[in-house]
């Protein structure tokens, strides 16, 4: 199992400013099973109302220091969280036992690379 947190501002296309992860890659990403969710500075309560409004349903919507909150929540062989700031996405990523990704890096969804992942048809 693999379990993905978008920051939104600067990583989603639907952010302000917009990032370069469209909303298809995070359907196309749901899609092969794998838990997705937001961790954003934005409250709780817009973030899930920005899915919403996507139609997309998401596993979860946090705030940045809640990502280990979600580790504990969620088994999953691999953490990611994808952002676009070194000071606050990267460090809480780390802190949280996260793998970090870059807006840049995760356009490749190199989650789909990974040794024993095969995704779900």
């Amino acid at each position: 199992m693999i379990l993905i947190s978008f920051d939104i501002d600067g990583t989603l296309e639907m952010g302000d400013p917009p990032g370069v992860l469209t909303l298809d890659l995070v359907r196309k990403t749901q899609g092969h099973g794998i838990l997705i969710g937001s961790c954003s500075d934005r409250p709780i309560s817009t973030q899930r109302n920005m899915w919403e409004q996507a139609q997309i349903p998401v596993d979860f919507a946090v705030s940045k220091h809640q990502l280990p909150d979600v580790k504990e929540r969620f088994e999953a062989d691999i953490y990611y969280h994808i952002g676009d700031r070194e000071d606050l996405d990267r460090q809480y990523a780390l802190a949280a036992g996260f793998e970090f990704l870059w807006p840049d890096e995760a356009v490749s969804e190199p989650w789909l690379s990974r040794d024993g992942f095969a995704p779900q048809s």
